[in-house]
């Protein structure tokens, strides 16, 4: 066989790991981007690699992945400038169909894609412990090779993860009456209705809006309430969706370039959370859908602003 074969056979292989890395290094990372960086970075090493001494090529490239994927996490501590989104994670937007939770096919997915902000509080080594056993169901024993530790101090690090995730509230799955919620909450914006914004806001509402010039953080519902206003005019169509997991919408201009991305958190009834992106660098980073697909022309949108 030739050298050219063998490495059309390698990269052959590569490929057929390729998703399953990808979510690997995604969940450990929170970014796509570094995520893809990681992947490639894999593929780089395995080149060099005498592939004939690779007795398991999977699980080969999960250490690999994971050791990578570690070595970023461990220079975010160090050098807090080089994280994406000054530290914050990366959204993940998703086209929000509708469908009850018993209907959902994704429900495991939007869970997943919820914790990435749970993630955050762990350390280095206890996101990548949770992750691979948790997540991807890698043993103990190959995540200690990673960590350089034993199996038993990799199940302990892993334990105190879970412990940590378990703790933090996690928003619920949307359904019927959080769309509701939502949508009385955009027809009182729209409005105008002061007095009915005040009765879908939860008292102790926080609004954070991400703009170009920082983040802003609003709090109550009657400073909340005063500050939604129609916008007109620049909003061309807009589309329901995912954003981690939580309901929201994303809007677009007349050009097709992203407006905004707002999401809720709905707890007993009521919005306790709004979180707005409005900062065009953010959003042009994002992973975003198709303004041409499933969007709805927009004769109206709410937003909430200060």
């Amino acid at each position: 066989m030739t050298d050219t074969s063998r490495t059309d056979l390698l990269a052959e292989a590569f490929e057929a790991q390729r998703d399953r890395l990808s979510a690997v290094a995604y969940r450990v990372l929170g970014s796509h981007a570094d995520a893809e960086d990681v992947v490639q970075e894999a593929w780089m090493r395995l080149a060099r690699q005498d592939a004939t001494t690779i007795e398991n090529l999977a699980g080969w490239l999960t250490t690999v992945v994971g050791r990578i994927s570690l070595d970023v996490l461990r220079s975010r501590q160090t050098r807090p400038e080089a994280s994406y989104g000054a530290g914050l994670t990366e959204l993940v937007v998703t086209v929000d169909d509708s469908a009850e939770p018993e209907e959902t096919v994704a429900l495991a997915d939007s869970v997943g894609l919820a914790l990435l902000v749970v993630l955050d509080s762990l350390g280095p080594s206890e996101r990548l412990a949770f992750v691979l056993h948790d997540l991807f169901a890698v043993p103990f024993a190959e995540i200690g090779q990673i960590l350089g530790k034993s199996a038993d101090a990799t199940k302990m690090i892993a334990s105190r993860a879970r412990r940590k995730v378990q703790a933090t509230e996690r928003p619920t799955i949307v359904g019927r009456e959080q769309r509701k919620v939502i949508k009385a909450f955009r027809a009182a914006a729209v409005a105008g209705d002061f007095e009915a914004l005040l009765r879908v806001l939860d008292p102790d509402v926080r609004l954070t809006v991400d703009t170009p010039g920082g983040v802003v953080v609003t709090l109550g519902a009657t400073e909340v309430a005063s500050g939604a206003q129609m916008v007109s005019g620049a909003v061309a169509r807009h589309q329901a969706v995912l954003v981690n997991g939580l309901p929201g919408y994303v809007s677009w201009r007349e050009d097709g370039t992203p407006l905004s991305i707002i999401s809720f958190t709905v707890a007993d009834g009521r919005i306790a959370a709004i979180a707005i992106v409005a900062d065009p660098a953010r959003l042009a980073s994002m992973h975003l859908p198709d303004p041409a697909c499933d969007s709805t022309t927009s004769e109206t949108e709410s937003g909430t602003t200060r």
